[in-house]
């Protein structure tokens, strides 16, 4: 009875032992090793990140106690690229209060700077490893203060090329007062300012010059009356007559003053007069139609326009074009250059103009401190061009010298 019960239950069962049979021939995958891991996979969105490690905070060094660098090492699920972390949180007590969130760090990270920090307070940190299945604690930072520093040593660079072009200055000064010749790139407008003057001598008509719109505490208006005191000086030697409308009054006591000077230099105290200079008013073209009619009916031989001009610059330089006058302009206002160069004999431009009293003087000050910020320009231009040709060829070609290079100018002449 027993053999024949077996026999069935057999019989009954065997084809769903074949299929079983099958099925694990043809997927042999699916095991019991594979179902425990996925299993282990859905338990463990609920189970938090393991928290970051090493934890330091740190006074960012050569700064002016404004910034406090954070470092850690990585929670271990983000480095197992197990999914379980999706970024950091970093909190922060001040001075013993309550701790509040200043940032977030991306997955991966290990740093992070906070900049909101102020000079003398006391901070704790600490980070949370986030994650879907919740968030974990780092232990917390050492107290620490943001000290400020008397000196930046990454700009030491910065230091040493300040050094070199203070000491070109000196050395360049030095050298001019030994009386030795100092080259200085020919500038015809300047080298015209005595021809100038000697026509409106011989024509026997007087000069005008005008030092721009601008107040005295524009570097282009200063430059212009230093310029003035040489033509004064130069008008005085030939007795010309110069007319110098102005339309601020502190240029008018300015320019009254370096001309009273140069004439006393030249020995005419008794040729000078206030009369000279007149101020006519601050409204733009209110003055420009002054100067306009003074132009028209003196017809002055020579004019001069050194200084910051704007809008006005072309009609004043039309109407001394259209006296037959000789006119000599400079000013550093880029917009205003081309105007000056259609319709003035010659034309300084940016730069030449704060050069022209070294120029006109030879004065060894003046020549040794023109001659040391040309060795700084010399400096700029080389890291520029080095700079240029490093980032076009570091990137190009992908070659890692190049690239270095490049990254080691910029941060040696950044400035922010």
């Amino acid at each position: 009875m027993t053999g024949v019960t077996c026999r069935c239950i057999s019989r009954a069962h065997l084809p769903w032992l074949v299929i079983i049979l099958a099925a694990t021939l043809l997927f042999p995958s699916v095991s019991s090793g594979e179902t425990n891991t996925a299993f282990v996979g859905v338990v463990g969105d609920t189970v938090p990140p393991a928290p970051v490690t090493s934890l330091i905070a740190s006074d960012r060094k050569y700064d002016n106690g404004e910034a406090i660098d954070l470092t850690w090492v990585p929670s271990i699920d983000d480095r197992l690229l197990h999914g379980k972390v999706i970024g950091y949180r970093i909190y922060r007590s001040e001075n013993g209060g309550e701790y509040k969130k200043v940032g977030d760090a991306g997955k991966g990270d290990s740093q992070f700077s906070d900049e909101t920090v102020s000079h003398g307070n006391r901070y704790v940190y600490y980070v949370v490893a986030v994650g879907p299945g919740g968030q974990a604690e780092s232990i917390h930072t050492a107290p620490i203060i943001a000290e400020r520093e008397w000196i930046n040593f990454n700009r030491k660079y910065l230091f040493l090329i300040g050094l070199i072009i203070a000491g070109s200055v000196v050395y360049f000064i030095e050298t001019a007062r030994r009386g030795k010749k100092l080259f200085i790139r020919r500038i015809a407008g300047l080298e015209a300012v005595d021809e100038a003057i000697g026509r409106a001598t011989e024509m026997g008509r007087p000069i005008l010059f005008i030092s721009g719109t601008q107040d005295m505490d524009n570097v282009q208006t200063i430059a212009g009356i230093t310029i003035l005191g040489h033509v004064a000086r130069t008008i005085a030697d030939y007795d010309t007559k110069i007319r110098m409308p102005v339309s601020r009054s502190l240029v008018m006591t300015a320019a009254r003053e370096t001309i009273k000077t140069s004439y006393l230099a030249a020995g005419r105290p008794d040729a000078y007069s206030d009369d000279m200079v007149n101020y006519v008013t601050d409204e733009q073209f209110g003055y420009v139609a002054a100067v306009n009619g003074i132009m028209v009916r003196e017809k002055p031989a020579t004019c001069f326009y050194l200084g910051a001009f704007f809008a006005e610059s072309l009609i004043m330089a039309e109407t001394g074009y259209s006296i037959g006058a000789i006119q000599i302009a400079g000013t550093a206002m880029p917009t205003q250059l081309p105007f000056f160069v259609v319709a003035c004999d010659f034309t300084l431009i940016g730069e030449e103009l704060f050069a022209a009293s070294a120029y006109l003087s030879n004065e060894p000050k003046q020549l040794g401190s023109l001659k040391g910020q040309d060795v700084g320009k010399a400096i700029a231009l080389a890291v520029m061009i080095i700079g240029t040709i490093a980032v076009t060829v570091g990137q190009s070609w992908n070659i890692d010298l190049m690239n270095n290079i490049a990254d080691w100018l910029n941060s040696v002449f950044k400035t922010n």
